[in-house]
């Protein structure tokens, strides 16, 4: 007899920024990969109380910008006082890395290949969303 264990708790991703942060999620099951949208980085916490209380969230992966060469990006250390402070207010999830390397790169080339305007193609809240879906997606292929 075959036993399936099946998970019912999304992991959430942030691409984070300095000004803003590329939010993206999975479903309960964590095979689809949704973009759920761009948040202002100084509304980021109040954001993830809320959503957290309401979805079951079991993981948030943080990206981690790493340059060509192997270094971590001038950003890593705003990204370790973030991770810090959800450590300490979400002490229930997990929180794990994710490459972010060329992930911009990524999902400026998928916004053009799906035929997004050149208008809305500038819209760099939309490059930040796609690029925490390209995070996740990294992500699960490799857990």
């Amino acid at each position: 007899m075959l036993t399936f264990v099946v998970k019912m708790a999304r992991i959430l991703c942030i691409d984070f920024g300095l000004k803003r942060c590329g939010i993206a999620v999975t479903d309960p099951y964590q095979i689809i990969v949704s973009g759920l949208g761009t948040i202002d980085t100084d509304k980021l916490i109040g954001f993830l109380e809320q959503y957290i209380r309401t979805e079951n969230v079991e993981k948030v992966v943080v990206g981690l910008p790493v340059h060509k060469d192997g270094n971590f990006t001038h950003i890593k250390k705003d990204i370790d006082k973030f991770v810090a402070i959800l450590k300490d207010k979400f002490s229930e999830l997990t929180i794990d890395f994710g490459d972010e390397q060329f992930s911009s790169v990524h999902a400026k080339q998928i916004i053009i290949d799906s035929g997004v305007k050149k208008q809305k193609r500038r819209d760099k809240a939309l490059v930040d969303k796609i690029s925490a879906v390209v995070i996740l997606q990294r992500y699960l292929k490799h857990i």
